[in-house]
């Protein structure tokens, strides 16, 4: 028996939609890469004002520091969902295509 190359499939993704999945994962890595910084710089700024309302100088130390485990809490969870969420798409892209065979 001759070996016949499959047709394609139909519900192939157009090259605009590829663009536009390119566009989301670079917005996705540049909010990833900017919600560190961002939440050190508010935390160790209400920490800074805390300092100068409380007459202190331990309370912006602390508000980095709250800041910088609070970012990266935030991006390990959001990496697990990702992923978690890119597994669940892939195994249904995969359940389509055995069970058209």
């Amino acid at each position: 028996m001759p070996f016949n190359r499959p047709l394609p499939d139909s519900d192939s993704r157009s090259n605009r939609s590829t663009g536009i999945d390119a566009i989301v994962k670079a917005e996705t890595g540049i909010q990833i890469a900017l919600i560190l910084p961002s939440s050190v710089v508010v935390c160790w700024l209400i920490g800074a004002w805390a300092d100068r309302h409380f007459h202190q100088t331990w309370i912006s130390i602390v508000g980095v520091v709250f800041g910088a485990i609070s970012g990266l809490v935030y991006i390990i969870q959001y990496v697990i969902r990702a992923d978690r969420q890119d597994r669940n798409e892939t195994a249904a892209l995969n359940k389509g295509k055995d069970s058209s065979d």
